[in-house]
């Protein structure tokens, strides 16, 4: 089937938190610092609120989404039924059109498929913290920008 991409509306909210908390789950390396009530109100209230947000629809099914606030990527999950279906790199094109000047986002060092995934697509790493982040994670800061597009090569 056919993926399609599109920008979110508020009614997605509680799909988009859904798809979150079930990629979450499967990166057990993570704390479980809230619940999923809470998941899905601070995605409702805050990241719809502060990002420009598109979501992946397949069969008319959200499966996965990505949220820019300015140029900064903060998420991009997809469901884990369907990952490795291309879903992930048409979500990040999305992101990348949108914020031409580049993107940066925050990876975990332990999230190796994340990382060659960005990689991947011309991201670079541009700082590296040994958890300076709320689940106490170490995490890579990775870069885009247009000047080294790699994405249409």
């Amino acid at each position: 089937m056919q993926t399609s991409i599109r920008n979110a509306v508020a009614a997605d909210a509680l799909e988009v938190a859904e798809i979150h908390l079930a990629a979450r789950r499967e990166m057990t390396y993570l704390p479980v610092l809230h619940s999923d009530e809470e998941t899905r109100s601070w995605m409702a209230g805050e990241v719809f609120a502060d990002c420009r947000v598109a979501v992946a629809e397949i069969g008319g099914a959200v499966v996965g989404f990505a949220a820019l606030e300015g140029g900064r990527l903060e998420h991009l999950y997809v469901h884990p039924d369907f990952q490795s279906q291309g879903v992930g790199a048409l979500l990040l094109a999305w992101s990348l059109s949108a914020s031409p000047g580049g993107v940066d986002l925050w990876v975990y060092q332990k999230n190796l498929r994340a990382i060659a995934f960005y990689r991947r697509h011309g991201f670079s790493v541009v700082r590296r913290t040994d958890g300076e982040n709320e689940d106490r994670e170490p995490d890579l800061l990775l870069a885009w920008s247009s000047a080294s597009d790699t994405m249409s090569s």
